[in-house]
């Protein structure tokens, strides 16, 4: 099989069109070398921006009528969507917000019909998305509305640590409240499932934390371990998911405890994720579960600072890269 990828570079004006570039020109793993990378963006920004890096560009017509073929060093396949207007390297232009909207559509719609096996996202601007005047909460929204899927849930991954969220963009003080026995039985459901289906793991082992110090310590520190976390475990446990916890945070991210789990779920965005930046910053990726595509994206945002500079570093790219081409390979045995 030579899988699909579908990529979409982003926000014209960030460092996406850069990493497309090195993407194809310096350089690529064997896994990344052996797949067709679709690249869904204006062809000029990308000629252009391979100039600015003194590197020679070719890209490929894309046939979706034809097999699947490695795209070739120095080399994408590309499905053209015209720019509104010229992008400046660290310059945003809502009048190209519509564009980013364009290039996730032709993503999505390509997922949807097969036509890609995955997709794979570079970073966006959510708010010049937005004042262009598209609403717009970010691309995981984007796609779980493409799908029609009502709940999803974001996991981060580096190396062999993965950390699920209970909670995402949203206020500390609110997260309690968010926390509710549905929600967590809805988010543990999609982790289970999506590591037994897509990750081939027969019967994943999920560790989960608990929201308070200590985990609550028994009532004392904050009642929501005993009155929802607890409780929605044990419903869960009976239905056949081995679960671990609630355990404290920094109880749960120490190396013996981390041998025992396949991921890790975490109650709100920074009891997690700080862990996973320190073990794998510039590795980590972005993983949406319970969509029927596949979609990982890089774990960076813009960077308009270094945008046309020529320094942006492809790690994470390729990190998101190889997963979901490893996530391809697997659906298909």
């Amino acid at each position: 099989m030579t899988p699909r990828i579908a990529f979409t570079p982003g926000e014209p004006a960030g460092i996406g069109p850069e990493l497309a570039v090195k993407l194809a020109c310096s350089g690529r793993s064997p896994d990344i070398a052996r797949a067709q990378i679709v690249a869904i963006a204006d062809p000029d920004l990308l000629q252009q921006e391979a100039a600015r890096q003194g590197k020679t560009l070719q890209l490929l017509p894309f046939d979706p009528s034809q097999p699947a073929e490695a795209s070739p060093e120095g080399a994408l396949h590309c499905l053209p969507v015209p720019l509104a207007e010229p992008a400046v390297p660290g310059r945003l232009n809502t009048a190209n917000g519509p564009y980013v909207l364009e290039t996730l559509q032709r993503a999505a719609d390509g997922c949807k019909n097969r036509t890609f096996d995955a997709v794979v996202t570079g970073p966006v601007h959510k708010g010049v998305i937005n004042e262009a005047g598209v609403p717009f909460s970010g691309h995981t929204e984007f796609f779980a509305e493409q799908a029609g899927v009502e709940k999803v849930v974001m996991m981060l991954a580096a190396d062999d640590l993965r950390v699920a969220l209970a909670t995402t963009h949203i206020p500390l003080k609110d997260v309690s409240d968010a926390i509710t026995a549905d929600s967590l039985q809805q988010v543990l459901t999609i982790l289970h499932r999506t590591l037994q289906q897509q990750f081939r793991i027969e019967q994943p082992r999920i560790g989960v934390c608990g929201l308070n110090p200590h985990a609550g310590e028994g009532g004392h520190l904050g009642r929501e371990e005993i009155d929802v976390i607890e409780p929605t475990l044990n419903t869960l446990r009976a239905l056949g998911l081995d679960l671990i916890g609630p355990l404290p945070a920094d109880t749960l991210f120490t190396p013996p405890q981390l041998a025992r789990c396949d991921a890790v779920l975490a109650m709100y965005h920074d009891q997690g994720l700080p862990v996973l930046k320190f073990k794998g910053f510039g590795r980590a990726i972005n993983i949406t579960l319970g969509l029927p595509f596949i979609r990982t994206s890089v774990d960076h945002g813009t960077a308009l600072n270094i945008a046309g500079s020529g320094v942006a570093d492809t790690g994470s790219l390729n990190a998101a890269l190889s997963q979901a081409i490893e996530l391809a390979q697997l659906r298909t045995i």
